[in-house]
């Protein structure tokens, strides 16, 4: 039975309708977890840090391929792990511009997956924020410090589409949970009209500590992920990430009939959700 081993910055409560969707993916290709394939699990919960040693753990266990959904940061992990065991990545960033892969019709080498474009809606989601809350001047920007390939861009591209907006931006971090508590503490005295909450497993692990701390500073906050807005958010824009997971899936399960890496061009996922007070509108 061949073993697929997944890598992932997330908790395993917060991914299960996502591990469905990458379920469903594999058994489009007819591959059905505990019959005729096994997948072990590697989860950091928000520790960016640990996917070096989870990566290499997986390999130690002799998997057929990894998929690392989700995460540059895993992706790159497991990529620096190995050049011959198959690696199936979903991320928001450029795969090139990380060097995951040559190009994107041709990757070229032992890595391939799905592009989900989220920072290409960043600009939208905040204009769809300045346009619930008209009047906002002064937007705070939530990112992760420990996971600088993700926050970077993304405070870049909220940068630029603030400057397109007549926005003013200030960055705000936060890498763990006292340090998210610190945040509001600040925002609380500063009083920012608004807050963008950048795309992060850590942020979705402390989804229910995030949206209860916004309507308790009375911050109008947006997110990347719609699981915040299903724990009570204002509003999310983003990408399909139940569908990027489900085609990690086909992705995987083709691997596993034969198919290399390097002869699947990476998927562009361009379609984004967004939900408004728990109400899907996408």
């Amino acid at each position: 039975m061949p073993v697929i081993g997944l890598i992932s910055a997330a908790a395993p409560e917060s991914l299960a309708d996502r591990m469905l969707a990458l379920r469903q993916g594999l058994n489009e290709t007819g591959y059905i977890e505990g019959k005729n394939v096994a997948i072990e699990y590697r989860w950091a919960a928000g520790r960016h840090d640990l996917m070096p040693d989870l990566a290499a753990d997986l390999l130690r266990g002799r998997v057929t391929v990894i998929v690392a959904p989700g995460n540059a940061t895993a992706a790159l992990a497991a990529m620096a792990a190995t050049k011959s065991v198959p690696i199936v990545f979903g991320v928001a960033e450029d795969p090139v511009k990380l060097g995951l892969v040559a190009s994107l019709a041709r990757p070229g080498g032992n890595l391939t997956g799905v592009n989900f474009l989220n920072s290409e809606v960043t600009a939208k989601r905040l204009g769809l924020l300045h346009e619930l809350v008209p009047g906002i001047a002064r937007v705070a920007v939530l990112v992760n410090p420990a996971n600088p390939v993700n926050s970077g861009p993304q405070f870049e591209d909220a940068e630029a589409a603030a400057h397109a907006l007549g926005l003013r931006i200030q960055a705000i971090k936060a890498s763990t949970s006292s340090e998210i508590n610190a945040v509001f503490a600040n925002l609380g005295r500063e009083r920012p009209d608004a807050l963008f909450v950048g795309g992060d497993s850590l942020f979705i692990n402390r989804r229910v500590q995030l949206v209860n701390l916004a309507s308790r500073h009375a911050v109008p906050a947006t997110y990347a992920d719609r699981t915040l807005t299903e724990a009570g958010g204002l509003m999310s824009y983003g990408s399909d990430l139940k569908d990027m997971w489900r085609q990690v899936g086909i992705y995987t399960g083709r691997i596993l009939k034969g198919a290399k890496p390097a002869d699947l061009p990476v998927v562009q996922s361009t379609t984004p959700i967004a939900d408004f007070m728990g109400i899907s509108m996408g």
